[in-house]
């Protein structure tokens, strides 16, 4: 096991690069009440130095959204009764993953019958790397075959908190917290993606390797961090 105690080092980027050299990221997320778990997203999207962020939201965020940020672009999408991406949002939605270079579902997405259909597609067929996080990781739950369609189409990031974790692995949050690791890697090796079980102590793995975070503090434990960290991830998949 590796233990975190510093900031990781980066790669150095090119003198001679433009927008297009480090990558584009889809950020799916967002519904009537929840437009800031979209914003915050693209936000740390942003910070990761990322070219291009996009943040794909229901048609009546649209405006909201926008302004909070003038530097990601904004895709409306077909929304339902309940002020949440409908189902008729898959079409638009392949076509812009197709130019991503990875992509972020589920902060304040909401659930329904139609998302939990969406986000079980994307998680098995998505061709460019995803970071399921929030309301995508709950649907997942709800589908109940996270994994059963063999390896997923590219590389896979879930970022749980102990909630959720105790949600897709069917068990309480006092299992996930006695063994954080155990369950952890558990998760990774059923489902082929990387966990990223956040808390105090963030447990990072593969199925294989596992690597421990301690630092950052409880000045963490509120609204809105964890939707910065899968608009993060997303974008240093993104930038490759």
């Amino acid at each position: 096991m590796q233990t975190i105690t510093g900031e990781p080092p980066f790669p150095e980027r090119s003198a001679a690069g433009h927008k297009g050299t480090f990558g584009h990221v889809l950020i799916a997320a967002g519904s009537v009440g929840m437009s800031g778990a979209a914003a915050l997203a693209g936000l740390g999207a942003l910070r990761s130095g990322v070219g291009l962020v996009r943040l794909a939201v229901p048609e009546s965020l649209v405006g909201v959204v926008a302004a909070i940020e003038p530097s990601y672009m904004v895709l409306p999408l077909p929304e339902d009764n309940g002020g949440r991406t409908s189902g008729a949002a898959e079409p638009e939605l392949s076509r812009a993953a197709a130019v991503a270079t990875a992509m972020a579902i589920g902060p304040g997405w909401g659930q329904s019958v139609e998302l939990e259909g969406l986000a079980t597609s994307l998680f098995d067929n998505l061709e460019c790397p995803l970071v399921v996080d929030a309301d995508g990781l709950n649907l997942l739950s709800a589908a109940g075959n996270l994994g059963s369609e063999g390896p997923p189409a590219a590389d896979r990031v879930l970022t749980p908190h102990p909630g959720e974790m105790a949600r897709l692995m069917g068990i309480d949050v006092s299992s996930v917290q006695a063994d954080r690791e155990g369950v952890a890697v558990e998760l990774a090796s059923r489902s082929g993606a990387v966990v990223v079980l956040k808390g105090a102590g963030t447990v990072i793995t593969d199925g294989v390797r596992v690597v421990v975070n301690r630092t950052g503090n409880s000045g963490l434990a509120t609204g809105g961090t964890g939707d910065v960290l899968a608009g993060l991830v997303a974008g240093l998949l993104a930038r490759g």
